[in-house]
Order: C-alpha cells, then sequence, then structure tokens
C-alpha cells in the first residue's frame, strides 16, 4: 500500500530569549512531518541547527527528495542509508515509529514519569542568579555558559538552588587552559557533568585527561560509530535525536554507549512535545534527562509533556505519540 509524507515548516515562539555560547534565539522553527498508511497517520519533528548546516528549507528539501522512497514503503533501516543523520532523518523516522506503532507493527516498552533538567540560559551572573532563584524547587539544573566569567556565572547559580544536582554545557566555548584551571571550582561547586567544552574539532585535547568531574560529549557525539573515538576522551555520551537522525539511531546509540561503560544523557533541542515524545524511551534508561524544550516554549501542543516544579515530567496523553504512559500498578 502506498503511503502519504507531508513536510510543514512552524515557528513556536520561546517565553524568553534563550541564550547559549553560539547566541540568541527567541522562537524555535520547527519542520513537522505526517506518514499515512491505511487511513493511519504517523507524526514526527525536527528541529533544524545552525550548527550542524540545517534549517528549515535545507530540512524539507531533504524530506522532499525521500519522500518517494518513503512513499514506496522504504523502512526506518533503509532511510538510514537514504539520509543522513540530522533533523530530515529525525522527523521521517520518528513519524515512521508513530505510524507503524498504530498500525500494530512496532512496540516500545511503556513509560515513566522522569526527572528532567531545567535550564539557566547565558545572562550576566546577576541574571542568572536571578533565573536559577526562579527555580528553586528544581532537582536537576542545567547550566549554559561561555568562555567569560563562566566561575562566577557558576557560583551565582549554585548559590541560589544549593541543593540541587548542576550540570554544566559550554556548547564548545571553552579552551583547554579553562578547562584545565576550572577543575577544582567544579569540583567544589558540586558539578555532576561538564558538557562538551571544547569544540568538536579540538577534543583531541581530552584523550586522557584526568577530569575531576565527569565530561560529557554533546557536538561531538552524532551516531554508534562516532563512539570508538569519544570512548578516551569522555565519560558519557549526550544522546539528541536531531544529532543521531531519529529513534532508531539513537536507540543503538544508547546501547552500544553502555556496552563501552559510557554514561548516558539523553537532550533535546528547543522542540515542542512531538520532538520530546520519541527522546523520552531514551530518557528512560539514562543517568540524566534533559528534555525541556516545550517548557521553555510559550506554548506546546496540546496533551504533550507535563512539567512539575521541580523538573519531573510526565510523559504526554495516551495517543499524542506512539506508546505513551505506563499503566499506573493495580489498573
Amino acid at each position: 500500500m502506498l503511503r502519504t509524507v507531508r513536510s510543514s515548516i512552524e515557528n513556536w515562539p520561546l517565553k524568553a530569549p534563550f541564550r547559549i555560547a553560539r547566541g540568541v534565539r527567541t522562537a524555535s522553527a520547527l519542520v513537522t512531518v505526517e506518514v499515512g498508511e491505511g487511513g493511519v497517520i504517523g507524526r514526527g519533528e525536527g528541529v533544524p541547527s545552525a550548527r550542524y548546516g540545517e534549517d528549515v528549507a535545507s530540512v524539507t528539501a531533504q524530506i522532499e527528495a525521500v519522500a518517494g522512497a518513503i512513499g514506496e514503503g522504504a523502512t526506518r533501516d533503509e532511510l538510514r542509508a537514504l539520509l543522513p543523520a540530522g533533523s530530515a532523518r529525525c522527523a521521517l523516522d520518528c513519524a515512521l515509529w508513530d505510524m507503524e506503532i498504530r498500525l500494530g507493527r512496532a512496540t516500545l516498552d511503556p513509560l515513566h514519569p522522569i526527572t528532567t533538567a531545567l535550564t539557566v540560559s547565558i545572562d550576566t551572573p546577576e541574571g542568572m542568579a536571578a533565573a536559577a532563584r526562579k527555580l528553586g524547587d528544581a532537582a536537576l539544573v542545567k547550566v549554559k555558559v561561555n568562555g567569560e566569567q563562566p566561575e562566577a556565572c557558576l557560583r551565582a547559580v549554585r548559590a541560589e538552588v544549593p541543593n540541587a544536582t548542576l550540570i554544566v554545557d559550554a556548547n564548545e566555548s571553552w579552551t583547554m587552559a579553562q578547562v584545565e584551571r576550572l577543575q577544582p571550582v567544579l569540583a567544589e561547586l558540586r558539578i555532576a557533568m561538564l558538557e562538551q567544552p571544547l569544540p568538536a574539532g579540538a577534543d583531541d585535547a581530552l584523550h586522557g585527561f584526568a577530569a575531576l568531574v565527569p565530561i560529557c560529549a554533546d557536538e561531538s557525539c552524532h551516531v554508534t560509530a562516532d563512539l570508538d573515538r569519544l570512548r578516551t576522551r569522555y565519560s558519557m555520551v549526550n544522546i539528541k535525536l536531531d544529532k543521531t537522525g531519529g529513534l532508531t539511531e539513537a536507540l543503538d546509540l544508547l546501547a552500544g554507549a553502555r556496552t563501552m561503560g559510557l554514561g548516558v544523557m539523553v537532550g533535546c533541542m528547543v522542540g515542542t512535545s512531538l520532538s520530546m515524545a520519541p527522546a523520552f524511551h531514551v530518557a528512560q534508561q539514562a543517568d540524566f534527562a534533559d528534555l525541556d524544550g516545550p517548557w521553555l516554549m510559550r506554548e506546546d501542543r496540546p496533551g504533550g509533556l507535563a512539567f512539575a516544579a521541580d523538573g519531573r515530567v510526565t510523559p504526554p496523553v495516551a495517543g499524542f505519540w506512539g506508546t505513551t504512559r505506563a499503566t499506573p500498578p493495580g489498573a
């Protein structure tokens, strides 16, 4: 049976400007995909990243280029040969998962609530302290920093959330000298993880480095084949479906990382709950989850993730995407 493939571009405003080391955004431009067969529709979402040379036009063009093959029945495994890892493949892969689950051709384990990091984006130390103060109940806080005043910013945030677990994301903005110099500070402030301090192309300097806190690969880690190189530089990897090209490769990357003894974080681009729902399946087995994209938005898709003040996240409502909530005990 032939399938239908449709894509659309959407723009979702954020609650407040979101600043990381590479820039600031006030809205998130997304590409959504619908794949239909026999009257059943599966949905997926891709969040193009300028860091990887993507925008909504290029992602849409990639989807259109393979729409014929998908329409004629190309599988998720075949999709990996048709498109490189990235947002276009992610949207299609997740739409195929959703459709296959609805048709009874694929299954995923039920989802249970998780705790996600809530993000403090880059600002002055005073501004970041004010933002952290609003997260007083958060169990896990992710602090975005760049190469300017990272110590002052981290101390300001820690003072406001003394009991939270803190993870730090430098988004490739530090030098190796900063990585070395800040190790005692990170240990003193009880930082649980440092994410991608060096540019992906310059992380050879981490080979054999005896870090005081775990260092996690983000921009350096895309697919399972990257693990052999990363295992001597990092002790953790950040799995994002927009980097892996969807849930299919993300699950393989998760299994490969565990086999190598690497810790796992599941992260996200700034997407809606349609991006987070498939990533939630990876988060069930991750050491840390950073799926607060919908929390950063002015509004989310109806029926999406529900966020508590402490970062506890409940899966989407039944029928939102694929397999969702777990059956309550005794039901």
